[in-house]
């Protein structure tokens, strides 16, 4: 039996949640983009034009999971592993009290090496440098190449001073 027969059993409350948080942040991001200038440029492509198809696909995800709910009743989880969960968040923790101190490399370098962790990477004295060579690269790459700002650190500065031909 597949479908939600009333009486027989309960819609699963926890993904009736998800659906409500689901909806509400897609109905905030299209409030939102109903405040942003709407001028088409030569394609009629305009600013609100993407936070509008993204609100669209979250209200599409929050039906989804609406019907999900009714269709399937209350499913059985598993229990979650917090180890992982912490030091997913713990990186993403350190990496906003070190990105204007540290800079975005070495921020987001032991981000990365707290997500490798959690997915089973033990060897921090690899995932840490690792992180930061990658983090670097997208740096120079956004920085250099397509004239973003990405906050800058020492490391930053020693890397520009090099390619400038004066260290810092």
């Amino acid at each position: 039996m597949s479908g939600f027969v009333p009486g027989t059993r309960r819609p699963d409350g926890a993904t009736l949640v998800v659906a409500m948080i689901l909806a509400v942040i897609a109905v905030v991001i299209w409030w939102d983009a109903a405040h942003l200038p709407q001028a088409g440029g030569y394609a009629g492509v305009g600013p609100a034009d993407v936070p509008r198809w993204i609100a669209g696909g979250l209200a599409g995800l929050s039906l989804w999971s609406l019907a999900e709910a009714f269709r399937s009743g209350k499913a059985a989880r598993e229990a979650q592993n917090i180890g992982p969960i912490l030091w997913i968040v713990g990186g993403l923790a350190a990496q906003l009290a070190l990105l204007t101190t540290a800079g975005f490399s070495v921020a987001t370098g032991l981000l990365f090496a707290a997500t490798a962790r959690a997915f089973g990477k033990r060897n921090l004295a690899l995932t840490v440098p690792v992180g930061i060579a990658f983090a670097l690269a997208v740096y120079l790459i956004f920085a250099g190449l397509l004239k973003l700002s990405l906050p800058a650190g020492p490391l930053e500065g020693l890397v520009w001073g090099l390619f400038r031909g004066n260290p810092a």
